[in-house]
């Protein structure tokens, strides 16, 4: 008799929408996602960065608005996890001491909080200047498990540092969740995409990018293969992506590309 071989695939769904100012609107999208995504069979949502609330005519919202990990946001959506066997992975602005916020991705399931990253690389470019509202984290993101999926944990402008996407692979990662808030801007649609497949590809990993939409990010959120393809993406309009993430498409990958372990410099604290 043949022996029956187990393979190791997980839906997972990536749900982009435009954040409105009042953070009881965004709470209702947010549990519609889980709803949906609760009956489509997936495993894990991933949702956009800063999405409690969001104005980019209030320079001040996001340290306003800020809530903390026990806060009635967290809870609406930990509430509405109870009873199933999906995880939830996004981003919230929790309160910092003394001032400020932390810009937090954290992960969610029926227990409540799993685990929170708080992001490494503000991003203080192209005239922006992130750290006006959040204080950086000071710690490489974590890994958490998922069914048979160990995912990393990135957000937003973290992609554009690959030492942070390595630093998860070697440390087992199969896929990386990127959170995000992508500013228009010229060229930056072909950043987002050259930036999130290349962390898939040069680490022979799945990368789910979930990037909100509205008037001033662009959406575009992707799940991008271990070769480096768009399994699913989508436009720039508020939508509900399904795909699976298969590990044996990694394993079959990294045998034919062996990028992880044909590499000749080895950062001792990428591996801590």
């Amino acid at each position: 008799m043949p022996l029956s071989i187990r393979i190791a695939r997980m839906k997972v769904a990536l749900g982009q929408f435009a954040v409105a100012s009042e953070w009881q609107v965004n709470l209702d999208q947010c549990l519609s996602f889980i709803h949906r995504a609760v009956a489509e069979g997936a495993k894990l949502l991933i949702l956009p960065e800063s999405i409690i609330a969001a104005d980019m005519h209030d320079a001040g919202i996001t340290v306003r608005t800020a809530q903390p990990l026990d806060g009635p946001f967290v809870s609406g959506l930990v509430n509405a996890l109870a009873g199933t066997d999906l995880t939830l992975i996004c981003c919230i602005a929790t309160p910092a001491h003394p001032a400020l916020t932390h810009n937090c991705q954290i992960v969610l399931d029926a227990t409540g909080l799993v685990a929170c990253y708080r992001k490494l690389h503000l991003y203080d470019a192209f005239s922006m200047k992130e750290s006006n509202d959040y204080v950086p984290g000071a710690e490489l993101p974590p890994i958490v498990q998922v069914g048979d999926i160990k995912v990393g944990l990135m957000t937003c402008y973290d992609v554009r540092f690959p030492e942070v996407a390595r630093s998860l692979a070697v440390r087992g990662a199969d896929m990386l969740t990127v959170p995000a808030a992508w500013v228009r801007g010229p060229g930056k649609e072909w950043h987002w995409e050259v930036m999130v497949t290349a962390r898939a590809l040069e680490n022979t990993c799945y990368v789910a990018a979930v990037g909100e939409c509205g008037p001033r990010n662009i959406g575009a959120s992707m799940l991008v293969d271990p070769l480096g393809v768009a399994v699913v993406r989508a436009g720039c309009h508020p939508d509900l992506l399904f795909a699976n993430v298969d590990k044996e498409r990694i394993r079959t990958t990294r045998a034919a590309l062996p990028v992880l372990a044909n590499r000749r410099f080895k950062d001792p604290e990428l591996n801590s």
